[in-house]
């Protein structure tokens, strides 16, 4: 009776165990830190040794660092969508087809459809507080300036705190324009072949050849002038336009201020936190930090080695630094996923109008931002979770952004969509040690809506092959990038295709230094085989849907601008700053 006595108290105790263990690992706390164009090279948990960044660091060794986490696309718009949804861009209309990849203006009409399923909105289900905070860049309205279809609101978030679009140099006075020289280049012919068919007509109607009414010359002429008056008001009112700060469906801020921004920013994230510490919140903190228009507060302003992109990058860690220490705080650190990661790689084609670098550095891979060569698409990836996931181990197998979708879907006891293809795969077994390889077999990486490259890891190799069906023309020819037009276009004359295409093998050469051929790789056309049967494969279960990034959805629409004032009074307002309820600019 003494020994069934005690069997039946340790077979008690251990189902206690595993119950105090079961709900530790259900409906904990995320929070997902997304940083913006940061390069992999920038942390010390990376290799930088002149940066200092001690908290982003400490997630490192505290939890595990993914050496080999891959951005699902090499700009923001369509790599954040692939991070909501964890489905390539492709699959929700994200990828575009023509030059532009991402949205320009708050009044464009395209964005993130509601007819995707975001993580946000799962986690919302199963009871969480859901906010974002910091950089949407996923849209705004459809038809009218206030029907927000595409706004955080609507894709599962209880709370946004942040910029609609993204931070552009024109939106910081004295930090240049990334229209200018396009705008320049893309007025040029239009203006030069209106200047001669005018002439043209004037001339014609002079001499008697033809009769040209009147009307139709004024119509013409009111025409052309009424299109110069409206680009010239757009690009010069453009920061209180499309630069503005947001809470929830209000504008609080219009143009944003960059005065101790990003400590509004962390301070709006603490805040939430402590508002929900008796219930499993998601915060998306999306920093602002590192794209350009780059800055910094008066605490971190020239106390880096590298300029003010090294400013902001140290900034950006002391705020990662205080959402830690609130974790700490409230006693949530061993309730809570904290994950930390860019949206793609760094921008290295950012150079200041004074010759400062204003780009960040991507370590020993080639390219950036924009490419889908290692430097644009490999990103950091940390995860931290105390006794739950390993403590400082480092993970070299393939993973991507897209991964965090299945991943806390589950720890949130929510169900995955089955009517839709999920791209990503739960990180859990990996993070914990109970498996040693990735379930990404196959990793295919757009440029835009083009099949750039594929990544193939074999189960029974320890080769991780990469084909590129073509490759951006950088410019000048022997730099790492395309400094002649700021970023790497996916079609046309700014690429060069391959047949056969280019094949590096990145266990053996991550620097992608030089191509594979038929003589230097025995398994070269097997692996091309394998590869293309990959790619039809995968083209089979992509299906038509709107293109969120056609010219028509991207272009700026007035009746969709939002002002918290008027167009004529500037769209002006400061409920940021202890003034009044609104500050009408009149001037």
């Amino acid at each position: 009776r003494k020994k069934m006595g005690l069997l039946l108290l340790l077979i008690i105790c251990q189902c206690a165990i595993n119950s105090i263990k079961t709900q530790s690992v259900s409906k904990p706390n995320m929070i997902l830190l997304m940083a913006d164009d940061l390069g992999i090279g920038d942390l010390g948990c990376y290799g930088n040794k002149t940066l200092r960044t001690p908290n982003i660091d400490r997630l490192s060794k505290e939890g595990v660092t993914l050496t080999q986490h891959i951005a699902a696309s090499p700009l923001c718009t369509p790599s954040r969508a692939a991070f909501l949804t964890g489905r390539y861009p492709i699959r929700s209309g994200m990828a575009a087809f023509s030059r532009v990849g991402v949205f320009l203006f708050s009044a464009s009409s395209g964005g993130l459809s509601s007819e995707e399923i975001t993580f946000s909105k799962l986690l919302k289900q199963k009871g969480y507080a859901t906010a974002l905070i910091g950089k949407w860049h996923l849209g705004m309205n459809c038809e009218s300036s206030n029907d927000f279809c595409h706004h955080p609101l609507s894709h599962g978030f209880d709370f946004f705190y942040g910029l609609p679009v993204t931070n552009f140099r024109d939106c910081k006075p004295g930090q240049g324009s990334v229209f200018l020289k396009g705008v320049q280049k893309g007025l040029v012919i239009p203006i030069q072949i209106a200047g001669i068919a005018l002439v043209s007509l004037a001339i014609v109607q002079y001499i008697g050849l033809l009769k040209v009414p009147f009307q139709a010359l004024g119509y013409f002429l009111l025409i052309i002038t009424i299109s110069v008056v409206v680009l010239i008001f757009f690009f010069y009112h453009f920061r209180h336009l499309n630069c503005f700060l947001m809470r929830d469906r209000q504008i609080i801020q219009q143009p944003l201020s960059y005065e101790n921004l990003t400590q509004r920013l962390t301070k709006e994230a603490m805040q939430f936190i402590g508002r929900n510490t008796d219930r499993p919140f998601l915060l998306v903190l999306s920093y602002l930090h590192v794209h350009t228009a780059l800055y910094a507060s008066e605490n971190f302003k020239e106390k880096s080695k590298h300029g003010l992109y090294g400013d902001a990058v140290e900034e950006m860690d002391w705020s990662v630094g205080q959402i830690l220490d609130v974790l700490e705080k409230h006693n949530l650190s061993n309730k809570t996923l904290v994950y930390f990661t860019s949206d793609q790689g760094a921008h290295v084609e950012e150079i200041s109008s004074a010759g400062e670098v204003h780009g960040g550095y991507n370590g020993i891979y080639k390219g950036g931002k924009s490419t889908n060569w290692e430097g644009g698409i490999r990103v950091p990836g940390l995860l931290r979770w105390p006794g739950v996931i390993q403590a400082g181990a480092h993970i070299d197998e393939p993973t991507s952004n897209m991964d965090i979708f299945p991943t806390i879907v589950k720890l949130a006891d929510a169900q995955l969509p089955s009517d839709r293809i999920i791209d990503g795969h739960d990180l859990l077994p990996l993070l914990q040690g109970k498996v040693t390889r990735s379930k990404h077999e196959f990793l295919f990486h757009y440029c835009n809506a083009y099949l750039n490259a594929v990544r193939w890891q074999p189960g029974n190799s320890e080769s991780i092959w990469k084909v590129f069906f073509f490759t951006p023309n950088f410019s000048p020819e022997d730099s790492n990038g395309c400094y002649d037009s700021h970023v790497c276009f996916c079609h046309g004359g700014f690429i060069t295709r391959h047949d056969p295409p280019l094949l590096f093998d990145l266990s053996r050469d991550p620097e992608e230094k030089v191509p594979l051929t038929p003589e230097t790789e025995s398994h070269f056309y097997d692996v091309l085989r394998v590869v293309h049967q990959a790619v039809d494969n995968h083209t089979r279960t992509l299906h038509a849907v709107p293109n969120q990034l056609s010219w028509d959805n991207l272009l700026w629409k007035p009746w969709l601008q939002l002002c918290c004032s008027s167009l004529f009074q500037s769209c002006y307002c400061d409920y940021e700053s202890g003034g009044s309820p609104l500050q009408v600019h009149l001037g």
